[in-house]
């Protein structure tokens, strides 16, 4: 028996991922798959009935499943929360008592999709890439951190980038060994003309490629990134950096491929055990509406069969279910152009349901 336990979160998060169960519960029938889930809080919801982002039994639950589905989490509601309670606060915890080192963000165009993309076809058709971020280190969690009050009486704001040699060579191997089963193509993505700790990254990530000789490895600063993937996405194959420049890094890419509604995630520890989300926000401006784009939530269900419960035939039903949503010509809000027709939420799932049954 696998356990999965299901986080809805805030915002969107419990729409798209009660569509993402009804996929999981589609395949689980359809593969007789022994899987079994739960749910808890995390996020604002958690903070509205415990108080805290990430409540211990949240804690316990995370630790003893398999794998973890993410909706998402935070809002406005809790913007004037102090930080150490914020929503988000929630997210880092879990990924940092977990030990979620590993954050796989595809960026992959369907080309159903390609006129959804603000660039040419041209630019972005055939798109296949990895982003491989490091989510448990740098300055997202570096110490110390905080808003002092300087001897003239100034507030300063202070947060520190930090990264250990051990942490490096860690996602160096998640993205090396991801390379192997791609094109054999990593990108290390870093500062090193200013940054320290990205000198050292570049000279971890040097290091462990001398153990993967048949993988290509180039460096980029992040700025010059920013814009090659604007100006030549599919240059790149494998992309590896940081947490803050995987954060902004992953969010362009999304664009590249008509929206961030249609990118899953997921984020790994050293034995494959995930957590899985969409890469979108909880979009709190069109919650409740029943008009998010659930198919990230559902392809991020494929991801976790695929890396976490091994079920790789179930995984690919779900991936195959949802080109075939796109060739039927359905379209949630965010991926319609001004002369296609958009469904609902519900509707999508019910077309991807349908599609694994068919």
């Amino acid at each position: 028996m696998k356990k999965v336990l299901v986080l809805p979160g805030d915002g969107i998060g419990p729409e798209i991922v009660s569509q993402a169960e009804r996929v999981l519960a589609a395949v689980v029938a359809k593969f007789d798959l022994d899987i079994e889930t739960s749910h808890g809080l995390i996020g604002g919801a958690a903070i509205d009935a415990t108080g805290k982002p990430y409540p211990e039994a949240t804690d316990a639950a995370a630790k003893a499943a398999d794998a973890i589905l993410l909706g998402a989490v935070g809002g406005p509601k809790w913007d004037a929360l102090d930080m150490a309670i914020r929503p988000e606060k929630g997210l880092l915890a879990i990924r940092s008592q977990l030990g979620l080192f590993g954050n796989l963000r595809p960026a992959l165009l369907y080309p159903q999709l390609a006129s959804a993309s603000t660039l040419k076809p041209e630019v972005v058709s055939g798109l296949d890439l990895l982003i491989v971020r490091e989510l448990t280190g740098g300055i997202y969690f570096g110490q110390p951190r905080g808003i002092r009050t300087l001897e003239n009486g100034e507030r300063e704001g202070f947060n520190t980038y930090v990264y250990s040699e051990s942490e490096i060579r860690r996602i160096a191997v998640v993205a090396f060994e991801a390379a192997m089963k791609r094109d054999k193509r990593v990108c290390s993505v870093d500062k090193a003309n200013v940054l320290e700790a990205t000198v050292l990254w570049r000279e971890i990530m040097e290091e462990v490629a001398k153990d993967y000789p048949e993988v290509e490895l180039s460096h980029m600063y992040v700025d010059n990134a920013a814009m090659q993937l604007v100006r030549a996405p599919k240059q790149f194959d494998v992309m590896v950096t940081g947490n803050m420049f995987g954060d902004i890094l992953s969010d362009c890419a999304a664009m590249l491929t008509g929206s961030i509604g249609m990118l899953p995630s997921a984020s790994l520890d050293q034995a494959g055990k995930g957590m899985y989300e969409p890469i979108h926000g909880s979009a709190p401006d069109i919650a409740g509406q029943n008009v998010a784009n659930p198919l990230a939530t559902i392809l991020s269900v494929a991801m976790m069969l695929r890396y976490s419960l091994g079920e790789l035939a179930a995984a690919d039903a779900i991936e195959q279910a949802v080109v075939a949503v796109l060739d039927q010509g359905l379209r949630t809000a965010d991926i319609a152009t001004k002369d296609e027709q958009a469904v609902s939420t519900t509707a999508m799932g019910d077309a991807v349901v349908a599609a694994l049954n068919a």
